[in-house]
């Protein structure tokens, strides 16, 4: 049996043999047989297309990165590929618990920017601030603990809900309201802001609703309490104009 030497001055000897195949790596076990067996057995080739850089796959045939047509998602494989291109000193992802701080300070800083606005009335430009945390916040490196993004998310979310229900616009209050209760359920904000974007819509009862649901997660939610006995109230004032109304009619 030969041997062969490679090894620069004042490194260990390092050895390949000529028999028995290629070397294995110290720091890469040999594959277990039958798991590469059933692995090859699943395996089904796919059509791909290439990005310029060669970091994103594609469709073959429609060139997108989610396409039914051809049942294939690349979407979470491209974002992945596109955050260790773009920081090649990772040999691999690191733990779940490090967190990208850099990316937590623009997702604030912008928010806070729609605070800002907000707090002037400019509720269109917040809007977009917000819509541009929101983007940032889900754009998160997916080996990252879920809960933080949830929770600026839902921040983020809550506030545009805000400010859509200034700017009049009900439909698209309700929607972002729908959204946070669909990330943090138990979270009372959520039902707050449906609650009021319900009462935009003269929604009174559907609005009570929202209010009783969001107790059942915090019972003394005082924001919430207070919410429901003013919503309380002025369903007994539009029940009273009803009767009210009902009964000039029947003496004229």
């Amino acid at each position: 049996m030969s041997h062969s030497h490679s090894h620069a001055p004042g490194e260990e000897h390092s050895h390949s043999h000529s028999q028995g195949g290629p070397p294995q790596s110290p720091m890469m076990p040999a594959p277990d047989p039958a798991l590469q067996a059933l692995i090859e057995e699943d395996f089904k080739p796919v059509p791909l297309s290439f990005s310029e850089d060669r970091n994103n796959a594609y469709c073959l045939k429609h060139r997108l990165e989610k396409c039914d047509a051809c049942d294939v998602d690349f979407v979470g494989l491209n974002r992945l590929a596109s955050l260790l291109a773009a920081n090649p000193s990772l040999l691999c992802p690191p733990p779940a618990n490090i967190v990208t701080q850099k990316l937590t300070q623009v997702v604030t800083a912008t928010k806070d920017e729609g605070n800002t606005l907000f707090k002037s009335s400019l509720h269109t430009a917040a809007i977009n601030r917000y819509t541009v945390a929101a983007t940032i916040a889900v754009s998160r490196p997916p080996w990252e603990a879920n809960q933080l993004m949830r929770e600026e998310l839902s921040t983020v979310i809550s506030n545009r809900s805000a400010a859509f229900y200034e700017a009049h616009d009900y439909i698209s209050a309700l929607a972002d309201a729908e959204a946070v209760i669909q990330v943090r359920r138990n979270w009372s904000k959520g039902h707050f802001r449906k609650a009021k974007a319900l009462l935009g819509m003269n929604k009174l009862r559907d609005a009570a609703e929202a209010v009783k649901l969001g107790l059942s997660f915090e019972p003394t939610n005082t924001e919430l309490t207070s919410f429901l006995a003013e919503i309380e109230k002025f369903e007994k004032k539009t029940e009273d104009a009803k009767l009210e109304a009902r009964r000039q009619e029947k003496t004229q």
